[in-house]
């Protein structure tokens, strides 16, 4: 679950990472309120989640309520790479004097937490490894080890920070690890870290991803689910109990069973086809499962086919086919949809299917026939 901003900066301050003062606005006239309250000049920030904003004009630096108001409602309502933005953090304005960066993630090919500081913030991290690797120190941290003091020390003097600096950044990077394991993060950055004029060392940004898995934890979090930006296919796949993951292709996939869906997918790419979508509807499927991992495919509407791939062992097959005509008797269908069924009742699914009689089914009998066919058939 990645959060917003303002979201993330919530959780620093519940973990004592020092932030700017700030407070959200969803209008202009609460924008202006906010840098009323806040005194001098303050940045208006568009809360959205993608990178960017910068050079998209989402934000803006304003001088008193009046100028605040009118950065908010240029800002309110402006696309940024496809998200809409619907709420703006109002920032009292820092005295920076220097940025940095620094990020905590779960390294899956290590099996270890990857710590990563940087003394050139406000850029990219690729960009900085590639032409100055001088200004990046990287440690991995063992998950039963933790977090130790020779460390922080060595991620702080090996990135080049001001010694300045160092000091603030050492308790700061102490801090995001703490919440990285306290609150179940996956992702927790702050780009820039900067310190200030007066010599202090803020998180003027925040970047935080967590573990959806681990929720159950934390029922606190729920209020940061609710305002997350959600797709809604996805929304309605986990309604349904359903393994959904919206992909960019335009042929939606329906399996039973992880290793199947994995494969599908890659049978469909070999056929020059892409993905729309990761759907696992489980190894005990039955009508109602199909009928409802149907429905949540085809609520996509850029979608040009539907591939159906079940391997019947727990799932019986004839249930299978009965949760598609079902689907497809109270649902306006508009595209083709290829289904192939092996295994556990499969002649007498093929047959509910062959009854059915239904226009938009298209029977097949192998994987890599259902994938040309999902291909060829797209509208």
């Amino acid at each position: 679950m990645d959060l917003f901003e303002y979201q993330g900066k919530e959780l620093f301050a519940r973990w004592a990472i020092p932030i700017p003062e700030g407070k959200l606005a969803t209008t202009p006239d609460e924008a202006a309120s906010a840098a009323t309250t806040l005194g001098g000049k303050v940045v208006v920030k568009a809360q959205v989640q993608v990178g960017g904003r910068g050079k998209a004009g989402g934000i803006k630096l304003a001088d008193g309520s009046d100028e605040t108001r009118q950065a908010a409602e240029s800002i309110l309502g402006m696309d940024i790479k496809g998200h809409i933005v619907e709420r703006v953090l109002i920032e009292k304005a820092s005295d920076i004097e220097d940025e940095y960066y620094a990020s905590i993630l779960l390294d899956r090919a290590a099996k270890k937490y990857l710590l990563m500081v940087s003394s050139k913030g406000g850029m990219d991290i690729e960009e900085v490894a590639a032409n100055e690797p001088d200004a990046l120190a990287k440690i991995h941290i063992d998950p039963l080890l933790g977090l130790q003091s020779f460390q922080v020390n060595q991620l702080v003097f090996g990135s080049g920070i001001d010694a300045k600096a160092r000091s603030g950044a050492a308790e700061i990077i102490r801090r995001m690890f703490a919440l990285f394991i306290e609150a179940d993060a996956t992702l927790v950055e702050i780009n820039p870290m900067i310190l200030t004029g007066q010599g202090e060392v803020l998180a003027l940004d925040s970047k935080v991803s967590l573990d959806d898995s681990a929720l159950f934890r934390h029922p606190d979090f729920e209020e940061l689910r609710e305002v997350v930006a959600t797709d809604p296919q996805e929304r309605m796949a986990k309604e349904r109990d359903l393994n959904f993951i919206k992909l960019d292709g335009d042929i939606g996939i329906i399996g039973n069973g992880a290793g199947l869906v994995m494969a599908t997918l890659d049978v469909v790419d070999q056929a020059g086809g892409r993905a729309a979508n990761f759907l696992d509807v489980g190894g005990g499927a039955g009508a109602d499962d199909l009928s409802n991992a149907l429905e949540v495919v085809l609520s996509d509407t850029k979608l040009g086919s539907v591939l159906v791939n079940i391997f019947g062992g727990i799932t019986r097959c004839d249930l299978v086919a009965e949760g598609i005509v079902d689907a497809v008797g109270r649902l306006d269908v508009r595209v083709p949809i290829v289904v192939r069924l092996d295994g556990t009742n499969a002649e007498e699914g093929r047959r509910i299917l062959s009854v059915a009689s239904h226009p938009q089914i298209v029977p097949a009998e192998t994987m890599s026939e259902a994938a040309g066919k999902a291909v060829e058939v797209k509208v």
